[in-house]
């Protein structure tokens, strides 16, 4: 293909859509480079958003992708502990991951972007030290698409990343993640999602239990270790709490994927080079939740990429102002997310069954839920600070994991499993 474009988009997800749709409806001609043959597969998170986090986005979606409509969360500590927090309207939807990625590329392609699939960039065109395009395999072959911008959204891989001499994610905060769908669950509070702690199920991260209106669910857990495949089989037959939930429930899809809780990567852009979405790590450290930040993000990089190609300038001065305008929204609540992530992995588990209890004791579910905000968590305990019972629950996390004995040593890196 010799056809040169305006931008050329690494990655059909969500980001990689959302960029070239910003970028498309200001004017520019956007190219779209996926490397599977299917927008949307496979699903690579539970689709869990705030609606919050899409009215910020400006996402009206339709019916047929909402799977479910959640007021709240119930969390079980590792010994059996619950604190359960919600509101009495919907904070959140589960989202059809597959019919999300497909909404979201079939706004660019009516906006003008074309989307070339089976196409696997494998590197970038750089000449006088800017970025001009990407080779991609396509159709057994190689082929050069040149341009005057790219956007990186190629998620957890990093492969243009390093030809661009950027630094890449931190590997040591990559965990490797489990999604599956069973076909029936029990006893699960429709509205409420599962929050399952503990090393024995899912060592540094936590295991869920997402239900759908039609009485399925999703199903998953992340972890730093071993093969999160193997925790999730003990999760399902051997949890106190879960297996009964699961205990008739069939394995309908399954998928594994890496998550990165390290923050955002130091530098997302370059000469004629932005990063977006999980290639830049805008994902929130405590959650792993990556939709609504990443969409924020893309939206910044496709008008930035227009303004570049207004201006003629595609230097990493004039694009640094993309990191300037996405670290302003959401640079703080990253890495405070950061920080409460690195100090929850050190909890042990008899440590984190004391603050669940001291959270139910001390009704710590009231001032969460005037408080609390499931994207911007950073400015939420910002204004918690003002309620003297989740002072002493901060407190007494982070004092308990500085000081225990028995806390974890620092797991080894995730990068194999990438």
């Amino acid at each position: 293909m010799s056809e040169k474009f305006d931008i050329v988009v690494v990655g059909g997800g969500v980001c990689g859509s959302f960029s070239a749709l910003t970028a498309a409806k200001l004017g520019a001609k956007v190219v779209v480079c996926e490397e599977h043959g299917k927008i949307g597969v496979p699903q690579h998170c539970a689709g869990l958003v705030s609606i919050s986090g899409l009215k910020r986005v400006g996402l009206n979606l339709p019916k047929k992708i909402v799977e479910n409509e959640i007021k709240g969360a119930v969390f079980y500590s590792p010994r059996g502990k619950e604190f359960a927090v919600g509101r009495a309207s919907s904070v959140a939807c589960v989202l059809n991951r597959q019919l999300l990625d497909k909404h979201l590329a079939d706004l660019a392609e009516r906006a003008g972007v074309q989307f070339l699939l089976r196409s696997r960039a494998e590197s970038l065109i750089v000449d006088s030290n800017f970025v001009r395009g990407i080779i991609v395999r396509r159709k057994g072959a190689r082929e050069t698409l040149e341009s005057s911008l790219v956007i990186d959204a190629e998620g957890c891989s990093s492969t243009l990343l390093k030809k661009a001499g950027l630094q890449t994610l931190d590997r040591s905060m990559v965990v490797h993640a489990i999604q599956a769908e069973v076909d029936r669950v029990k006893k699960v509070d429709m509205d409420k999602v599962d929050v399952y702690l503990g090393r024995k199920y899912a060592p540094d991260f936590f295991a869920w239990i997402i239900p759908k209106r039609d009485g399925s669910a999703k199903i998953g857990l992340a972890t730093t270790i071993g093969d999160p495949r193997e925790y999730l089989n003990r999760f399902m037959q051997s949890h106190p709490i879960a297996s009964k939930k699961l205990a008739n429930s069939k394995v309908t899809t399954l998928s594994l994927h890496p998550i990165p809780l390290g923050g955002a990567i130091p530098k997302t852009y370059w000469n004629g080079l932005l990063v977006v979405g999980d290639a830049a790590s805008q994902v929130k450290p405590t959650t792993g939740g990556g939709i609504v930040f990443g969409l924020l993000c893309s939206e910044i990089a496709g008008k930035v990429a227009y303004d570049a190609l207004k201006s003629n300038n595609f230097s990493a001065r004039f694009l640094s102002q993309y990191q300037s305008r996405w670290r302003k929204l959401v640079g703080f609540d990253l890495a405070a997310m950061r920080q409460v992530r690195k100090m929850l992995n050190r909890l042990p588990d008899n440590k984190v069954d004391k603050i669940i209890g001291l959270c139910s004791k001390l009704g710590a579910n009231r001032f969460l839920e005037e408080v609390g905000d499931l994207d911007f968590q950073g400015k939420s305990l910002i204004r918690a600070i003002q309620y003297p019972t989740v002072l002493l629950i901060v407190f007494y996390s982070i004092f308990s994991s500085f000081i225990s004995p028995d806390s974890p040593r620092n797991a080894p890196a995730a990068a194999n499993y990438i």
